[in-house]
Order: C-alpha cells, then structure tokens, then sequence
C-alpha cells in the first residue's frame, strides 16, 4: 500500500484504478500477483475497495504477463481501460510520445488529460467497469470524448494536439535525428546486400513521369496531396523524369508541406461535429508512420521483388514479420492501425505506378522504392 502511495503521491482514500495498475506493473508480475489480495484488503478497509470487475481484471492481466502470454497491446489496453490512461493512438491518428521521450509541454498536456478523465469518471461520464469488459459503446464515447479534449482550447488558447505537435517539430529530440540516421544506414546496408540490384525500367519510368505531370496539373485530391508532398506547390516541375519521380515518391514517405494554407487547420480539425478531409486525413496518416514501419515495409519488397503482393494488409503483416526492426510482436490491434496507415500509402503508390491495379509491386516500385527513402531521409544535397 505505501508502494502504491509514493508512486502515485496519493492517499489512500484517493487512489484511482490507474494508480493501482501502474504501480502493479511497476513491479516482477509475480511480486504483484502475490501482493495482490493484501492491497485489495487494505483498499477496501481504506473505504477504496474499487470494484470487483477491476480486480479481476488486474489478476487476468498479471496471470497473463506471468505466463508470457500478454502482448504489449494488451497491457496498454488494460491501464486504458482504468478510465483515466490517455489513448496512446486515437482514432484521429495522435500519438501520444512515449513517457521517457515527452517534452515538458507533452508532459503538461498527459498530466492535464489524465485530470481531466478523472473528473469525467467522477462525474460518471466515463464507466470503467464497462471499458474492462471490453464494451464498444464504452470505449468509443471513450475516444470521443479524449480526442474531443484535444481539439478543444484550454483556458489560454493552447490546442493539446497542436502544441504537443509543435514541442516535437520545434525542439525536436537528440533521438528523433539518431533514429531517422539509424533507419537510413540500415536501408542501405539492407539494399547493398541484395543478391539482385534492380535496373531502371526507362519504359516504365516514362510513362509514369507523363501520368504524373498530367495529373498534377489537376485540382483536388490526389493532385493537391501529391504536389505537397513533394513541395511542388509554389515551383515549376522538375524537367527530369527520374528526378520528378523520385520528388513525388520520396514526399510520401516524408511530406514536405501541408495545405494548411486553404484554411484555418486548427479551426478544422476542433470541428468534431465535421470530417476531416481525404487530404488531411492522408496526410496525418502518412506523417505517423514510423522511421522502423518504412525501413520494415520497403526492405521486405525490396528482398521479395516485383510480382509480390503490396496491399495495405499485407504491408502490416510484412512490417510485423520484419527482423529488420526492433519492434515487438504486433498483435491484431498493432496489425489492423498499420494497415490503416498504408491503406492512402498504397493508393498513392497506384498513381505513381509502384503498383498496378491490384496492389502488386512494379519493376517500377522494385527499383524506386528504397531510392525514394533513401532520399526522403538524407540531408539536401546528400
């Protein structure tokens, strides 16, 4: 019980669901599962005794860390379901950073939703025991209200989402720039070790350099995402056809601009009774891929060649059996929110010609894929 305290900088008599599993994890499974009845008892003598459905979920989750059976999803859909744990991604596509990594606006804005929950929980807005019985209804209000808390100005005008997303772009981590040099390095080395290095299809590289100046000489989507992506909007067309392919190829992995410029994007986005656009909505997916999801996708159709198939389904799956990263085991959560991502991913490879019609990788895409990445994480000029 002292442990649970001083961890939490709570009484007792204040204890939440969240303060209770943290501290439980905090600990060997094994410790906590034997821990796990006195704590109960003592809470309840506290006049804090939580719920019966709390606790049994607590030593489900333990049984399972113990047994080696739980997935990282798992764990973190568990604390989520305490009722005040910040949705780690929520359905419009924010990622909180990890705790160690959090700058201290990220770590103000975490602290503040975490209130924020705990007041909804006290005022009964938000049903716990409904959330750790896997209700849908529960957990989608759940979303809602959190993303709904993001997109919402704070007494000072702050956005939450918009100034953990500046925090990151403004004063970026030593780590961010160490990971993005790791990613490019192993792409390399992954690609000079090919038994087969993939020749230019000239053929194919023209008529996709034509396609694509015709189309993004049009309006809408995908023209206008295509043309941010590669910072096209405010110059002229590269004369080359390799280099214009490479521009365009290269921003999808790494968008260059926005279009943040045809509106009030914070104004848009606060507007949870409307849609995001299919260019904003694109665009937050592709800015959330991670450095270790391209290098694991890429590589793996760069080994396997044309011919394979590259829908988005199967790119989850190949970043989840890669060896090439060090991500943990997906479960169906991690697989389905990948496929999510790829899915616009995959669509704007299919206007490139990277795949044909039915989502299978080009000669084309064989050869320009890992030249488009390499470009989209080397310095100017490199």
């Amino acid at each position: 019980m002292v442990f649970v305290c001083s961890r939490a900088g709570r009484p007792v008599t204040a204890l939440t669901r969240r303060d209770v599993a943290r501290a439980l994890l905090a600990v060997p499974s094994g410790v906590a599962l034997v821990a796990l009845p006195d704590l109960r008892r003592a809470m309840a003598a506290a006049g804090n005794g939580l719920s019966p459905v709390f606790w049994e979920s607590a030593q489900a989750t333990l049984r399972s860390i113990e047994a080696g059976m739980a997935t990282v999803g798992d764990v973190q859909r568990w604390i989520e379901s305490t009722g005040t744990e910040p949705i780690m991604l929520t359905p419009g596509y924010f990622v909180w950073p990890e705790e160690d990594e959090r700058g201290p606006v990220a770590a103000e804005m975490f602290a503040l939703l975490v209130a924020h929950l705990e007041e909804r929980v006290q005022a009964g807005e938000i049903d716990p025991d409904a959330l750790v019985s896997g209700d849908s209804s529960a957990r989608g209000a759940y979303e809602e209200l959190q993303e709904r808390w993001l997109s919402t100005p704070l007494p000072d005008g702050r956005v939450p989402r918009y100034a953990v997303g500046d925090e990151q772009v403004e004063e970026p981590y030593s780590g961010w720039g160490e990971e993005e040099a790791f990613a490019l390095s192993e792409l390399r080395r992954i690609v000079a070790g090919l038994p087969k290095q993939p020749d230019l299809p000239l053929g194919e590289l023209e008529t996709a350099a034509t396609r694509l100046r015709e189309l993004l000489g049009l309006p809408g989507y995908p023209a206008n995402v295509l043309r941010a992506c590669a910072g096209f909007e405010d110059q002229p067309l590269p004369d080359d056809d390799q280099e214009l392919w490479l521009s365009v190829a290269a921003g999808v992995a790494d968008p260059v601009s926005d279009l943040s410029e045809d509106g009030d994007l914070v104004e848009e986005f606060a507007d949870l009774d409307g849609e995001l656009s299919v260019e904003d909505a694109t665009l937050a997916k592709l800015c959330t891929i991670q450095y270790a999801d391209w290098l694991a996708g890429v590589t793996a159709l760069a080994r396997l060649g044309p011919g394979v198939l590259a829908s988005p389904e199967r790119m989850a799956r190949l970043i989840a059996e890669s060896e090439d990263t060090y991500a943990d085991e997906a479960d169906v959560d991690d697989l389905a929110a990948t496929e999510g991502l790829f899915t616009p991913v995959v669509s704007l490879w299919g206007y490139l010609g990277i795949v044909d019609a039915d989502e299978v990788l080009t000669p084309l895409g064989w050869w320009g894929l890992p030249k488009a990445l390499e470009r989209a994480w080397s310095a100017p000029g490199d």
